[in-house]
C-alpha cells in the first residue's frame, strides 16, 4: 500500500495549527507520510504577524517521512489556497488526505484513510473518504457510504477531485434539473442549498458546498466512519467560515476504525442518523443564519450611510 501525501491548509491561528499538528504526529503512518503545507498570505497587515508566528513554528515541524512548506506571497483565501493545492498535489501524486488547521485528529486517522483509499481505488462510485461523523444519536455502522463529497479530513484520488465544479450556478441548475435540491437537503432537515445559493450570490466562498453538490450531482459517494477519526476545534469563531458552536463536538475513536466489504450504496441507517441530526440542531442552525443575516444587513446600511 503506497502512502497518500497529506495536504494541510493553514493561515494566522497558532494554537490551533500546533493541535493540529501535535495530534497528526502521533498518527500510526505519521513517520511514512510526506506532509505538504499551504500557507496563505496575510490578507491585512494586522494579520502579518500571525502569519508569520505560524510559519515560524512550520519550519520546526518533525515527525514526517518530508515535511515541504509552500508560503503564498499574496493572499489567496480559504478557497483558493485549498482548490489550487488539492490540484497540485492529487495530479502530481494521484491520491490525497487532507487537512485544515482546525481539525485534530485520532492516532488511527491515517491508517483508515490510507486503507480506504487502496480499498477503493478503482471503484468509481466512491469520490471521497471522510474521517469526520456527526455525534448522532442513533447507531452508526462501523463505515457506511452516503451521497455527496465532505470536508472535514477528507481524502480523494485524481478521478474524484476531477469531478471538481467551481461553478455554484452550474450545480444549482442541475441539482433543480434534477429536482434533487430537497434530497441534497436531507429532506430539508439542512441548509445545503441555502448555502450553495450563498455562494453563487457571494455571500459566501465556500468550496466545500461545491465540492459536496459537484460528487452529488453525479451520483458519487463517501465513505464515513461510524465513530470519528476528527474533532473540529474551529468552532469558536476563529475561522473564516466558522461559528461558535458545541453542536459538531464529538469524542475521537480511542480504536481503530475497520474498513471492510459493505455494500457500495447509500445507507438507509447512516442517512436517516444524519436527517435525524440535522432535524435536531436545526433551530440552533436557523437562529445562526437569522443572526448573520442581521448583522449583513447592518453592515450594508452602515455603509450606503
Amino acid at each position: 500500500m503506497i502512502v497518500a501525501p497529506i495536504v494541510l491548509f493553514v493561515y494566522n491561528r497558532l494554537y490551533h495549527t500546533t493541535k493540529t499538528i501535535a495530534a497528526l504526529q502521533k498518527n500510526i503512518l505519521a513517520a511514512d507520510s510526506e506532509l505538504f503545507i499551504f500557507s496563505d498570505g496575510a490578507r491585512s497587515a494586522a494579520d502579518e504577524e500571525n502569519v508569520r508566528a505560524v510559519r515560524d513554528f512550520l519550519r520546526t515541524v518533525t515527525g514526517f517521512k518530508k515535511v515541504e512548506l509552500i508560503e503564498r506571497e499574496k493572499n489567496y483565501g480559504l478557497a483558493k489556497n485549498i482548490i489550487d493545492g488539492v490540484t497540485t498535489i492529487v495530479n502530481r501524486f494521484g491520491k490525497i488526505i487532507v487537512l485544515e488547521d482546525d481539525l485534530v485528529t485520532s492516532p488511527f486517522f491515517l491508517q483508515y484513510m490510507n486503507e480506504a483509499l487502496h480499498r477503493y481505488e478503482h471503484d468509481d462510485r466512491v469520490a471521497c473518504i471522510h474521517g469526520y461523523v456527526y455525534p448522532v444519536k442513533r447507531e452508526l455502522p462501523e463505515t457506511f457510504f452516503l451521497k455527496g463529497a465532505d470536508c472535514w479530513g477528507w481524502a480523494t484520488w485524481k478521478r474524484g477531485w476531477d469531478l471538481f465544479e467551481a461553478d455554484g450556478q452550474k450545480l444549482m441548475d442541475i441539482l433543480q434539473q434534477k429536482n434533487l435540491t430537497r434530497e441534497f437537503d436531507y429532506d430539508g432537515a439542512y441548509h445545503f442549498t441555502l448555502m450553495l445559493q450563498h455562494q453563487i450570490k457571494g455571500i459566501n466562498n465556500s468550496w466545500a458546498v461545491r465540492w459536496h453538490a459537484s460528487a452529488y450531482v453525479k451520483d458519487k459517494l463517501t465513505l464515513y466512519p461510524g465513530r470519528s477519526l476528527v474533532q473540529n476545534i474551529g468552532n469558536d469563531g476563529s475561522g473564516i467560515h466558522s461559528g461558535s458552536s458545541a453542536v459538531y463536538d464529538v469524542p475521537l475513536t480511542e480504536t481503530p476504525v475497520a474498513i471492510t466489504d459493505i455494500p457500495v450504496k447509500v445507507s438507509a441507517a447512516g442517512r436517516a442518523a444524519f436527517v435525524h441530526y440535522f432535524n435536531a440542531i436545526k433551530p440552533g442552525w436557523l437562529q445562526r443564519t437569522l443572526t448573520k443575516f442581521k448583522i449583513m444587513v447592518k453592515h450594508v446600511i452602515t455603509k450606503k450611510n
